[in-house]
This record gives structure tokens, C-alpha cells and sequence, in this order.
């Protein structure tokens, strides 16, 4: 909502400082509504009239010792008026009354900084209406001083007892006062411990090193313990939204509230603050001596190693459905091994299947690609032998931000949970990720249980954010246990007893290649490939583009299966990556297209020269076609004679074959995949070399096959993630084919 003081502010900023110039910034918009370029428009006009030359958006160190060496306390006179008008103009974009922004330090003013630092908690710390250089910089940000979005009116009685505590200890720095916990308030905290505990300003640094935990080891609590460690701990737990009152008395129902949590967190339920109890408070990891009943990592489970786990009092361990890399790459025992589950089950252990592709980033996640992992970990768990009802973890390995969170993250974890009900729901959804990730995306209801990747202390989505309530796993240290033989690298996680894993499994499936598709399973594939083409916007029954969804599947699934089993066999390729790829393309042509081939005819046959374009179901550019047939013939992989690739009647001749003959278009297909795999000779494309064909490319393979099909730009990158579902859900179909 604009307001007019806050505009006012804007224009003083704009007048005074040559729209910015002065401060190496654009000029403002005078909107009236107040905002991080504001502030920091804000903190360069400061920085600016203190005389500093490096101007930027931080209120650092710099800018804080300067303030304190020239006006350690900014009143009634001796300030320069901008820097008064600064000040009035931060107090309107903090909501307090900033008088006229006219340099004057008046009454009104006066009553608004004291006002404020009430609201911080620093107003017996920082007695009057002077500004001190640490309120100063808490006035230039976005921290809200009082509770907003329904914040806890306990927390809020915390932060401010946090600044009113330590705000005078050299870095301290006032944290806001919203009612909410957050990464800001949980490092403000660890401070305040660190400074209980007596370490001085320069050794405490908010870090939980060893200092921090021998500190807390000496400071066990119990009913009785009163002062300040009881504050601090009651701190802790209403951050982490236990249901207690911020006290300092330690009393019997805090006592009891404490066996809550400590049952919740898996920890000896004993009522005390001991030093676990504070660890679960304080960082997310916790007390990293703790021995877990589960782990997860990269190695293969050997009989050795699975009797090193077993002395270990571990029960249930995580292993990977599939790896990304081609070859295994550094980790080569990543997914599951031949065996592997067979050896879990013989020793007693139990194993729940993770599904992690490289997700190190947000352009990782959408709703397609969520699709195609939702059905990429069905067919992986088939091929490795889970049985239904076991519940897949899929992995969000990065430090998901809020607003990523609900782009990215959360369409993801839809396009999972539709995949996973198309299927028949014979798999359950799991969520690995911090503690934001797997919070939000259980509240949406698309997973039943978190593994939370607590090890990571410093995510964002970590610090300040409490254990999700559907926490199955709970990921806080790795380390290597067992020797000779036997030793292995391992996570730690404690178990909730929300997900046992498996303990038996059914015959893996092994790498064979595809057959013909059973006639009982077309409509069922047809109806499967039509539902995820919906879901992206393609409507069944054509909508703009020329062919209905019925008439493409029959053409490149169903009329030529006989030929398509044959080139996969032939060319030691899945049929999915030719059905996928005509499939779509088919899915593709519309009225463009058709006028496109017309106007290469009429040129050819006016003048005899050949324009080229992409034709036909598969969409085929003339030269693609003919370069694919020369690099097969190369390579071995067909006979026959190598076509001139700068001739017109060579080139026409083959697109017309690509155009007319949907079975030859069918055949070059599989052409144009061997050589993109090959690195697409010819091209210009500076492609790179894939490993050979082979049955069991990985889905980065994959996808680099189906994007090269297409090209190099974006919408090659953008549609291969989308072919990329289509392919799993073909493969579904064909491996149950082939299996059966």
C-alpha cells in the first residue's frame, strides 16, 4: 500500500542525491511503498554523508564504526540535517512517524525513536531519543519490530529479551522482533548462549563449535534451575514451537513439555535440559554422537559391511533407486547393486529406496520433470525388485529458498504425486530435503513422510525452521564405520519408526531388451500418455495442432510396433527414445508446418532448389537425415551408400521419403539418436560424445538424447524436460512388456 511520507522519503532521496547518481544508483520510484531498494538507497545516502567513497547496500563494519567515531549518538543537535532527514525518512518506511523530513530532530521524532527502540527491546539499553549507531542500523532494513503475519507474541518477547540482553556486546546486532523464528533469530541465539557461557567479544562467533558444546554440557537444567540459562532454554523451545511460557524458572510442566519434545526428537526421555536436549534446540543436526538406527550413503551393502552395520544398532538403510552419471562417475556404487537388496534382507536390515537425479538447483524441479521422476522411480524400483507399498524419498539436495519452495519445488512434487497415481498408487511419496522443503511439501499434501537433510546446519531452509511433525529420518552426521572389509561410509540418521523400509523384495528385472507390446496394454499406455499430455497443455483432442492424441499414438506406438521393436533391437536402444520422439513431434505439426513443406515443394520444382525444413510425423530436417544415414553407414551401423549432403535432388529426395513414408521417417529416428549420441557430426553443434547406445542409459542420457532430437536453443532444453516424462511413461509400458 503506498503511503505518502514513504514517498516523500523517496523524492528526498531522489532530489538530494542527483536521482541516484551520487549514490550509484537508479533513481528511486516514488511509489510510496517501502522496500529492501529503499533501505538501501537509505544506507548509501548515510554512507554518503559520513564521508565513506566505497558505497554499497551493506550497513557493515565499516559504515558502523565510522557512525560510531563521528555521532555515537544522534539527537537534538550537533547532526547534520540529511542525516536527521535519513533518519526521519527510516521511520516512515518502518512505520513510525518521521515528522516533515526536514532535518529537524523535534518532538515528534523523539517520541518515535524512543517508540522504537521499546518495540526492539533496547530502550533500557539505549535510555532517551538518541539514535545509537546499532538502532540506526536496525532502522535501515526490512526487520519489523512488531508481530506480523500472526507471529507469536512469546517469540517476540524473546527477541526483544535477546536484544535488550546482548545488544551491547560488539556483534550483537538487533534482531527483528516479528514473532517468528528465523535464520537471523537462531544465530542471535547461539550468541546469546556463547555469551552466557562467558566467551569473550571475538571468541564467541555464533558458530556450534566445541567451545559452545562444552559450555552447554556444564549447564544441565532441571525443576528448580532458575536465571538466565533458563531463559535461554525456554527460548529455544518456543522456537522450536514447543507449547511453554517464556520464563526463567524451570517448573514442573516445563519439565514435562521437555519429555514431549525429547520423545518427538527420538532423544532419552528425561525432563532435563541436558546437553542433547539443547543440541536439538540450537542446530539441526543436534548431538552428533548419537548413534541412529538408520543410515543412507553411496557404497554397496557387502555381507561384511552389512554386519558392521548391524553392530552399529543400525536396522534401516537408504540406497539409490538410480545415479544420474553415466557410468557411476566418482561414486560408481551409487544405485543399488546387483544383489545388494538380497544381502540387506539375508542380514536382517531393511532398506527404503531414495530417488535423486542431480536436483542441485531450482531449474532441476517444475511439474514435468517431477513427472518424469515420479515415473523414473517406479520403473527403477520394479527393475530392482521394491515391493508395493514401499515409500520412494525423493531428494531436493540444495538450499531451496522460500520463493523456490513454491515455483519450483512444490509443482514438482505434484507432477511426482500424479505420476505415482497414474500408476496405481503402488508406491508411497517421501520428501528428502531441509526442513522448509520437507515441511511445505508434506502441508501440501504430496508426501507422507520426511528425511530431513539436517546435516546441512547452514541451509536456510535449516536454521530457524523446527523439525517437520512426519519426520521419518533425520540425517546428522556422516562418518565411517567398521574396518578392513567391513568399513563404510556413512550418514547417520535416527529413526522415527514412521518408514521401516523393506525387508524382503521380489526378483529384479533384468536388462533385457524390449518386445512387442502387449495388445492388452495399448489403451491403458494410450490413456497414460494422454493424461500427462493434458497436464502440459496438449488437449486430446488436438486443439490448434493438426492430429488428435489418439491419431499419433496409433501412428508411432501402435501401426509400426513391429518395426520400432526391431530398430530398438537392432540399434541396442530403448523403443521408448523413437516412440517418445515421433510421438511428439507428431503431437507438434499444425498449419505452419504443412505451409512450410509446400513452399520447399514449389521451390524445388519451380526452380530445382531445395530449401530445407523440418517434415513429416517426425519432423525431420532434409540435411538431419542425411547426415544421420552417412554416420550410420560409417559407423557399421547400417548398409549402404553414402548419400551427397550438398546435392539438392539427394537432399529433396530424402525429405520426401521423411515427408510421405511414415515408416522410413520411423527408421531414420533411431538414425538421428546414434548420431546425436555420437556427437552429432557435421552439425556444427559442438555436441559432446555420450557413451554408446546401450539399454540402460541413464536419465541424463536420456534427456541429452531426446533435447538433441530437437536442437540446441532453449525450447530444445525446455521441451526435452517434458519429452522427458513422456519417455518414462512409455518405458512403463515397455518394461512390463518386456517382462512379462
Amino acid at each position: 500500500m503506498a503511503d505518502e511520507m514513504v514517498r516523500r522519503a523517496q523524492q528526498f532521496i531522489n532530489g538530494t542525491y542527483d536521482y541516484g547518481a551520487k549514490l550509484g544508483i537508479s533513481r528511486l520510484v516514488e511509489n510510496g511503498e517501502t522496500s529492501w531498494t529503499v533501505m538501501y538507497a537509505l544506507t548509501r545516502a548515510l554512507q554518503y554523508e559520513l564521508g565513506i567513497t566505497g558505497l554499497s547496500d551493506n550497513f557493515g563494519p565499516t559504515t558502523l564504526s565510522t557512525l560510531q567515531s563521528k555521532y555515537p549518538r544522534i539527537g537534538v543537535a550537533g547532526t547534520p540535517q540529511n542525516i536527521i532527514r535519513i533518519i526521519q525518512s527510516g521511520l516512515y518506511c518502518k512505520g513510525y512517524d518521521g515528522g516533515e523530513i526536514d532535518g529537524t530532530f523535534n518532538e515528534r521524532v523523539q517520541a518515535s525513536v524512543i517508540n522504537l527502540k521499546k518495540d526492539m527491546g533496547v530502550d533500557f539499553a539505549y535510555p532517551g531519543s538518541d539514535v545509537v549507531p546499532k538502532v540506526f542500523k536496525g532502522l535501515l532494513n526490512m526487520d519489523p519490530y512488531i508481530t506480523v503475519n500472526n507471529g507469536s507474541d512469546q517469540i517476540r518477547a524473546v527477541q526483544q529479551w535477546m536484544n535488550g540482553e546482548f545488544v551491547q556486546r560488539r556483534d550483537f546486532f538487533i534482531v527483528p522482533c516479528d514473532g517468528h523464528h528465523s535464520r537471523t533469530v537462531a544465530k542471535a541465539m547461539l550468541f546469546a548462549v556463547q555469551y552466557t557461557i562467558g566467551m569473550a567479544d571475538g571468541v564467541a562467533n555464533g558458530n556450534f563449535g566445541p567451545g559452545t558444546q562444552a559450555g552447554l554440557k556444564e549447564h544441565t537444567l532441571s525443576v528448580g534451575s532458575s536465571g538466565t540459562w533458563v531463559q535461554l532454554f525456554t527460548a529455544g523451545m518456543l522456537l522450536n514451537q514447543r507449547p511453554v511460557s517464556f520464563a526463567s524458572t524451570f517448573t514442573a510442566s516445563l519439565a514435562d513439555a521437555v519429555r514431549s519434545f525429547q520423545s518427538f526428537v527420538k532423544l532419552p526421555v528425561t525432563g532435563l535440559g541436558d546437553y542433547s536436549t539443547w543440541a536439538s534446540l540450537l542446530v539441526s543436526f543436534g548431538d552428533q554422537t548419537r548413534k541412529g538406527a538408520a543410515c543412507d550413503g553411496v557404497t554397496k551393502i557387502t555381507p561384511e559391511r552389512a554386519q558392521t552395520l548391524k553392530a552399529e544398532g543400525i536396522t534401516y538403510v537408504g540406497r539409490y533407486l538410480t545415479n544420474p552419471v553415466p557410468g557411476g562417475g566418482t561414486v560408481p556404487e551409487k544405485e543399488i547393486q546387483p544383489g545388494e537388496l538380497q544381502t540387506i534382507a539375508d542380514h536382517g536390515l531393511r532398506c527404503f529406496p531414495i530417488y535423486q537425479t542431480f536436483g542441485r538447483g531450482a531449474d532441476d524441479f517444475s511439474y514435468p520433470l517431477g513427472r518424469a521422476a515420479g515415473q523414473a522411480a517406479i520403473n527403477a524400483a520394479l527393475d530392482h525388485g521394491f515391493k508395493s507399498g514401499t515409500r520412494i524419498f525423493f531428494a531436493v539436495d540444495f538450499d531451496a529458498y522460500d520463493y523456490e519452495v513454491t515455483d519450483n519445488v512444490l509443482p514438482h512434487f505434484k507432477g511426482i504425486e500424479d505420476a505415482i497415481r497414474d500408476d496405481g498408487s503402488r508406491y508411497g511419496i517421501g520428501v528428502y530435503g531441509p526442513r522448509n522443503v520437507c515441511t511445505r511439501v508434506s502441508d501440501a499434501g504430496h508426501a507422507s513422510a520426511s528425511f530431513v537433510s539436517d546435516m546441512s546446519a547452514g541451509f536456510s531452509g535449516n536454521f530457524g525452521y523446527p523439525l517437520p511433525e512426519n519426520w521419518a529420518y533425520d540425517q546428522i552426521v556422516t562418518k565411517t564405520v567398521g574396518s578392513g572389509s567391513g568399513a563404510i561410509n556413512i550418514d547417520v540418521n535416527i529413526a522415527s519408526g514412521r518408514d521401516t523400509g523393506q525387508g524382503s523384495f521380489n526378483q529384479p528385472r533384468g536388462v533385457v531388451p524390449d518386445a512387442s507390446l502387449d495388445p492388452d496394454l495399448v489403451q491403458a499406455m494410450m490413456t497414460d500418455v494422454g493424461k500427462y499430455m493434458e497436464s502440459i497443455g496438449f488437449p486430446n483432442d488436438g486443439g490448434t495442432r493438426k492430429w488428435q492424441h489418439w491419431k499419433c499414438f496409433q501412428t508411432t506406438v501402435v501401426d509400426y510396433d513391429s518395426d520400432i521393436t526391431l530398430l530398438a533391437y537392432r540399434y541396442n536402444m530403448r523403443k521408448a527414445l523413437i516412440q517418445t520422439s515421433a510421438y511428439w513431434e507428431m503431437r507438434h505439426v499444425d498449419v505452419i508446418d504443412e505451409s512450410a513443406d509446400l513452399a520447399v515443394i514449389t521451390a524445388y520444382e519451380t526452380t530445382g532448389k531445395f530449401k530445407d525444413t523440418s517434415t513429416g510425423i517426425c519432423q525431420i530436417f532434409g540435411i538431419t537425415a542425411v547426415r544421420a544415414w552417412n554416420h550410420a553407414v560409417g559407423k557399421g551401423y547400417v548398409t549402404g551408400s553414402v548419400i551427397d549432403p550438398v546435392n539438392d535432388d539427394s537432399l529433396y529426395s530424402t525429405w520426401r521419403k521423411c515427408r510421405d513414408d511414415n515408416q522410413f521417417a520411423l527408421s531414420v529416428v533411431p538414425l538421428i539418436h546414434l548420431w546425436n549420441a555420437d556427437g552429432a557430426p557435421g552439425s556444427g553443434n559442438n555436441e559432446t560424445t555420450l557413451r554408446p547406445m546401450r539399454l540402460d542409459y541413464t536419465e541424463n542420457e536420456i534427456y541429452e538424447v531426446l533435447r538433441r532430437y530437437q536442437g540446441t536453443n532453449d525450447e530444445a532444453k525446455a521441451h526435452a524436460k517434458q519429452r522427458l516424462a513422456l519417455y518414462q511413461v512409455m518405458e512403463k509400458y515397455n518394461s512390463i512388456a518386456r517382462n512379462s
